[in-house]
């Protein structure tokens, strides 16, 4: 269920972050990526809190992405890492790079 939960989620050509509304670096990435300019639908915030699968999901993340915290930011399928990475890429340029790469930018 949570393997197939997180799967159909991750996609080409989308940003995918997986979220608790709770979480203090959730809610940072979610102020930084709701900033840019990217293309209506391309853009998903995955309250993980609001299934009854939360562990069994970070768990499945944890076997995905080296680590089972959020938020998990999927730009297409790559992760990369979660706020303090999104964080790193806004200040070096590379996350608009790599936004364009994927034709997510208006």
């Amino acid at each position: 269920m949570a393997q197939e939960f997180v799967n159909c989620k991750i996609q080409p050509g989308k940003v995918v972050v997986f979220i608790k509304p709770t979480c203090p670096y959730c809610r940072k990435a979610q102020e930084i990526l709701s900033q840019l300019p990217i293309k209506q639908g391309l853009l998903e915030f995955v309250d993980i809190t609001a299934t009854n699968h939360t562990n069994e999901i970070q768990d499945y993340l944890l076997q995905l992405t080296g680590a089972r915290t959020v938020p998990r930011v999927f730009i297409g399928k790559d992760c990369i890492g979660g706020c303090n990475d999104l964080v790193s890429m806004q200040q070096s340029g590379e996350l608009l790079t790599r936004l364009k790469q994927i034709g997510a930018l208006q």
